[in-house]
């Protein structure tokens, strides 16, 4: 698997932000199989149980920090002294409903956070590659029909989008000002609702969904007939790892903004879902939430056809198979009452997944 994304990741440094969360940990884990050198810097796990601990990855990875991206100072001086050659920027405060409550806590994280990170990366010359995962909530939603694109206007009704947005923003200002002279390639990248083994987060359909079943509760949900485009964990991050090691060959030629999503026909709703993700456990059963909640959009798609033809990136599975991969993972976690082993559950999956992508011709090289 070391030979994946050109064998770029082997040996090198990556600095990732936010890597006791669920898609920074499953990140973490796939640079270490691609033989990376990597330095998790992140709060404590946002949830218990946690992909974190599900899967020991503490123990994995090289370096386990704990620190605030809030914290400017302690940030710039771990990556001073680490000097990375890649970094990886998903420490967020990611709920949107959790934003109307905590405002300040979101715009500092998500726009101040990333200020503080770009300022340290300022400060060293080794880096060559910066990947900033932001939002498909980046974006002005106006509840179109069809597929945001990359040119499409920032916006965000509420502060979490907002904050998404404003960190977009952040990112063209530095790579134009800043990063493009020095030769360090930067880029945001933008996906959909990702699912997969090892989300436990608040305010999420899988993990509500989830956390009811295994407790033999009745799932609760909310806004049934919004969509939203759903994939599977790997998906967006075989793209973050595919542009990560373009950037590294070719420069500043792919520091741009890119949308990883799902093909059209994995668009589903809220309801939908929810019936799958039970029919797969093998039972349960859900109803409707019809109190009044804050805003949360109703229809929302990205258009990818940017990755599609430039980077030659594709989704690898459909989202009726990213909900058994799910699943899968979740069942033998409650299966073995928390105590499977997780990381070798993990790896077949990433393992999986190559070999399938593999068999459809998608090979992450350059031709």
């Amino acid at each position: 698997m070391d030979k994946a994304f050109e064998g770029i990741y082997k040996g090198r440094r990556v600095f990732i932000t936010g890597h006791t969360g669920f898609k920074g940990g499953w990140l973490a884990l796939w640079l270490k199989v691609l033989g990376a050198e990597v330095l998790g810097y992140s709060l404590q796990p946002p949830s218990v149980p946690s992909f974190f601990e599900a899967v020991d990855l503490e123990s994995l990875i090289d370096h386990h920090v704990i620190g605030d991206v809030r914290d400017g100072d302690k940030l710039a001086s771990v990556m001073k002294e680490f000097r990375p050659e890649f970094v990886f920027h998903l420490a967020a405060q990611p709920i949107v409903r959790l934003s109307y409550k905590e405002p300040r806590l979101t715009y500092e994280t998500n726009v101040l956070g990333t200020v503080n990170l770009f300022e340290a990366i300022r400060n060293i010359d080794t880096v060559r590659v910066v990947i900033n995962v932001t939002s498909d909530k980046c974006y002005e939603n106006k509840e179109w029909v069809y597929g945001y694109r990359e040119v499409d206007p920032m916006g965000g009704y509420d502060p979490y989008s907002s904050s998404k947005g404003c960190s977009e923003l952040v990112t063209a200002a530095y790579r134009n000002s800043f990063f493009r002279e020095n030769g360090v390639a930067l880029s945001s990248v933008r996906a959909g609702n990702v699912i997969g083994g090892g989300d436990w987060g608040e305010d999420r359909i899988i993990p509500d969904c989830v956390r009811a079943l295994s407790e033999g509760r009745t799932i609760i949900i909310r806004n049934p007939q919004a969509t939203r485009p759903w994939q599977y964990i790997l998906e967006p991050l075989s793209g973050y790892l595919w542009l990560g090691a373009l950037m590294y060959q070719c420069g500043i030629r792919y520091s741009e903004a890119w949308n990883f999503g799902p093909d059209e026909d994995d668009i589903l709703t809220v309801e939908k879902l929810a019936g799958l993700i039970i029919k797969h456990w093998g039972g349960g059963s859900y109803s409707l939430d019809t109190s009044n909640h804050p805003h949360e959009a109703t229809l929302l798609k990205l258009d990818c056809s940017k990755a599609h033809a430039i980077l030659k990136w594709q989704p690898v599975y459909n989202i009726y198979r990213a909900i058994e991969e799910t699943i899968y993972w979740h069942r033998e976690y409650y299966n073995f009452n928390g105590k499977a082993n997780m990381h070798k559950t993990t790896l077949h999956q990433i393992e999986r997944y190559i070999k399938e992508a593999k068999e459809k011709g998608i090979l992450w090289s350059i031709d």
